[in-house]
């Protein structure tokens, strides 16, 4: 077990996931006039799942759990990315990264509590 999940548990990994998610589905955005631009997501659950029968490590995790998304509506030059989708996945997606944040904020101001005996 790695030293940042004894002290911040699931939460350090979650976080690093999250960013990876973001990054995905901002290129996706970034490549919404791209033609025959595929768009992928990180199925989130699989990911930590993986990451956890790791050891907390992220790279594999991150492998096994990207796909392609299924568009709704398919688009004539074979673009799959569908703006209103990726805007609501990165609009959850940054919640939940904010909430994993602000967990590890109150843990490590816990931390230096105790560490300072206050």
């Amino acid at each position: 077990m790695m030293a940042s999940e004894k002290l911040f548990g699931l939460h350090a990994t979650a976080l690093q996931l999250r960013s990876q998610r973001m990054m995905l589905i901002a290129s996706n955005i970034a490549n919404a006039a791209t033609p025959n631009y595929k768009a992928r997501d990180l199925d989130f659950s699989k990911a930590l799942d993986l990451a956890q029968q790791q050891g907390g490590a992220t790279g594999q995790a991150l492998e096994g759990a990207v796909a392609y998304r299924v568009p709704v509506q398919s688009s004539l030059d074979g673009n799959t990315v569908e703006m209103a989708t990726e805007q609501t996945a990165f609009a959850e997606n940054a919640l939940a990264y904010r909430s994993s944040l602000a967990f590890l904020q109150g843990r490590i101001g816990t931390l230096t509590r105790a560490l300072k005996g206050e």
